[in-house]
């Protein structure tokens, strides 16, 4: 009997079709180039049943209520589908992945986010090779994990960052190795892949999420004001893309004195790094933001960190079990090295 893949299309470039203001979502054409291309009714391809979303969108007017609704409409075919893929566009496909990483707990089947650079339409396009290897993989090989496929390389969801916006190669994963590579033959890394969850786990959504939470990017000449005003309530816990290691403006008082007043309000301070690879150490340096209670995202990707955040606290946990919770590795999305590695704790994966 053929697997069964329920794929859940919530816009994107890869069914866009051209209208006069540029490329757009249009309703049932995805279907319609899909019908007309043998492709998918091939041997080796699986059975599929596509769930539009209405309104289809652009993913750059992707919010954290439709994580829910994608979330939502997986949990409830989860047991009719042997796998999931969700149609999605690059520009925040980052951010879908990792939030759906961590509201889902137990989860036991894979679901793939993908999409394309080009539309499945054109004659020259990265849709189909993206699509239809998705739904292989989701059918053929049982990775029990959020991940995202695009461009030969199947990548933890809460591992990615969006590389380039011109190339069929638009997704990295900058601190994890792929969990599989694909060419004449799909290669799946066992070893990387979590564990799968016990049969009578169950799975568990998580369908609230907070937004009171941001990203802020340091910069040289950045003002007190500026992070005072950033800072400022109803935010409850906020991304400190950080120099380095996880440095900050020591020397600028109005700065340093902003983040501490927002530490001992009790907001969460999560210091991840600017650069592409590494891990932040709050220890290495004098200027480390240790000193205004900054904690360690470690290697986490900003994508990831704000969406753990928007997670924990829409759970409703204590600030003191966010802080405890954002240094800890839930889903895969972090790296926190050994405590007694000497020097700087960073590793070439």
């Amino acid at each position: 009997m053929k697997k069964r893949i329920y794929i859940a299309y919530t816009g994107g470039t890869i069914g866009m079709k051209r209208s006069s203001q540029g490329w757009t979502p249009e309703p049932g054409y995805l279907q319609e180039q899909m019908k007309s291309n043998p492709v998918f009714r091939v041997d080796g391809v699986p059975e599929f049943t596509i769930h539009e979303f209405s309104p289809l969108l652009d993913s750059s007017n992707m919010t954290p209520q439709d994580w829910v609704k994608i979330a939502v409409d997986i949990k409830e075919h989860y047991f009719e589908y042997d796998g999931f893929v969700v149609l999605h566009g690059t520009d925040t496909m980052a951010y879908s992945a990792s939030a759906l990483a961590f509201m889902f707990e137990a989860l036991g089947k894979p679901v793939i986010f993908t999409g394309s650079q080009v539309p499945l339409c054109e004659p020259r396009n990265d849709a189909q090779d993206n699509l239809v290897t998705s739904l292989m993989i989701a059918a053929d090989y049982p990775v029990p994990e959020i991940c995202l496929y695009f461009d030969n390389m199947l990548f933890r969801g809460c591992r990615v960052v969006k590389a380039n916006c011109n190339a069929f190669a638009a997704f990295a994963s900058p601190n994890f190795p792929p969990l599989a590579t694909t060419g004449i033959n799909i290669n799946v890394n066992w070893s990387l892949v979590r564990k799968h969850p016990q049969e009578d786990a169950g799975l568990l959504v998580h369908e609230r999420m907070d937004p009171s939470v941001g990203v802020l990017r340091l910069f040289p000449g950045i003002t007190g004001e500026i992070v005072r005003n950033f800072l400022r309530p109803p935010l409850k816990g906020v991304v400190i893309q950080a120099f380095g290691e996880g440095n900050g403006p020591t020397n600028n008082q109005e700065v340093m004195a902003a983040l501490e007043e927002a530490n001992n309000r009790g907001m969460v301070i999560v210091a991840s790094t600017q650069c592409w690879m590494g891990t932040v150490d709050l220890t290495a340096y004098a200027t480390g933001l240790a000193k205004v209670g900054a904690i360690s995202g470690y290697d986490i990707t900003p994508e990831a960190a704000l969406t753990k955040l928007f997670y924990l606290f829409g759970k409703g946990d204590s600030t003191a079990n966010v802080k405890e919770l954002m240094t800890e590795d839930l889903r895969g999305e972090l790296t926190r090295p050994a405590a007694d590695w000497p020097g700087r704790r960073y590793r070439s994966l």
